[in-house]
């Protein structure tokens, strides 16, 4: 089917496909940004574990970051349970406090941007065992035609 397509039309097909895979990441970083947001009051916190940060002032010790494999199997960290990510904070008082956290935008970022240039990679691969390919294919072509035309002569 794609050998009767002219070039035009596979080049318009393509743009078309680009344009919407943009329009689709564009609405989808929109509706992540502009999503539920958790509020400090809506966080989860799953065990007798203090609230300072709620009504004090605090610094982060360890930014978001997965919780241990024991934690989450274990239920030994309250705050590992639901999100299976944690951040430690220390609060003015002194007190140090581990609280539940959404997962990392970057770490998130970070593995869709290695999803598309692996599937850039496996593109351009497919590309170059086409167009070689066919270059095999019309270099046969060619040589049957000639050989056919130096039998005629």
């Amino acid at each position: 089917m794609l050998e009767n397509c002219q070039r035009h039309h596979m080049l318009i097909g393509l743009g078309a496909l680009t344009i919407v895979t943009i329009l689709v990441l564009i609405v989808e970083s929109r509706y992540a940004a502009e999503g539920p947001r958790r509020t400090r009051e809506q966080q989860f916190v799953i065990e007798n574990n203090s609230t300072c940060w709620r009504t004090e002032k605090y610094t982060v010790v360890q930014e978001c970051h997965p919780c241990s494999d024991f934690d989450i199997v274990s239920r030994s960290l309250g705050v590992c349970i639901h999100t299976h990510y944690k951040e430690v904070l220390r609060c003015q008082s002194g007190e140090i406090v581990t609280k539940s956290c959404d997962r990392v935008a970057l770490i998130e970022q970070r593995n869709f941007v290695k999803f598309e240039a692996l599937c850039l990679v496996v593109g351009v691969l497919g590309y170059l065992v086409s167009y070689a390919r066919d270059r095999v294919l019309s270099r046969r072509n060619y040589m049957r035609i000639e050989r056919q035309l130096n039998r005629v002569q």
